[in-house]
């Protein structure tokens, strides 16, 4: 039940949603790496490249969190000096291109999801009904082409009245992160202005997108030790959890930026 409409400075508020609506980016982490330190091994053993394991902070952070599935798998090669074949998407997973190591960290990802399920952090799903309770609308924006799979499965789909993910950014033309497109967009299909609206995300690229689409407020939620790459930049507010957070406290945060 909506409650009586609060006079809120924003209009829409705009989720990322792996690692701020649900836990899969653990996840994620988890299947780059088993799929990066595999091939690592491999050029090992058959290159004679020395091997240098995928790490969480150095290379997962600063080359693959929040970026479209084979743009990650690109940044990451091309910071090692390892240049392959780009192919197609419709590469298998046991073909050497950038396409066909993305799809296999994908398989890893997906069969994890369907063996465990997909769990949420209940103070962000709070705080988007609260949100929505008092009219504010809400739009989900992710690099993610399992986004509406993964929102489905957690049964939070109906939450948001946009989705703008993987799939439809390869429909649309759309750039990724740390271009605002997608969240623009989003914005857009709620009728909303990126002045008047709010990000929420976990990876310093999605800070940046939400910077260059000009939001009037950046959260970035700390999940990953990386207040200060967050803060670097450009978040507005970064905390760790929304617990304690409500729609009036972002109303403050709101306008306390546009008073700046």
């Amino acid at each position: 039940m909506m409650l009586d409409k609060v006079a809120y400075s924003f209009e829409a508020v705009v989720f990322d949603v792996d690692g701020v609506v649900t836990k899969t980016a653990r996840v994620h982490a988890a299947s780059w790496k088993a799929m990066f330190d595999e091939y690592l091994r491999l050029r090992e053993q058959r290159d004679g490249e020395p091997f240098l394991e995928f790490t969480h902070e150095s290379d997962y952070l600063s080359y693959v969190d929040g970026k479209p599935r084979y743009k990650g798998v690109q940044s990451f090669l091309e910071s090692r000096g390892i240049h392959i074949e780009f192919g197609h998407p419709d590469d298998g997973p046991d073909r050497e291109t950038v396409c066909g190591l993305g799809n296999r960290k994908n398989a890893l990802f997906t069969k994890v999801l369907k063996e465990k399920g997909v769990e949420l952090y209940d103070s962000t799903v709070d705080l988007i009904r609260d949100l929505k309770n008092h009219g504010v609308r809400i739009g989900a924006a992710s690099s993610s082409k399992n986004c509406r799979y993964i929102l489905e499965t957690a049964g939070v789909d109906g939450l948001f009245e946009t989705r703008v993910d993987g799939i439809v950014s390869a429909q649309l033309g759309l750039k990724g992160k740390p271009r605002g497109d997608i969240f623009v967009t989003a914005a857009k299909n709620l009728r909303a202005e990126p002045g008047n609206s709010v990000v929420v995300e976990d990876a310093a690229s999605g800070v940046r997108a939400g910077v260059n689409g000009k939001f009037g407020l950046v959260i970035g939620l700390a999940r990953k030790d990386n207040e200060e790459d967050l803060k670097n930049n450009g978040a507005d507010i970064v905390i760790t959890d929304f617990a304690g957070v409500s729609s009036q406290t972002i109303e403050q945060w709101f306008s306390q930026k546009k008073n700046r």
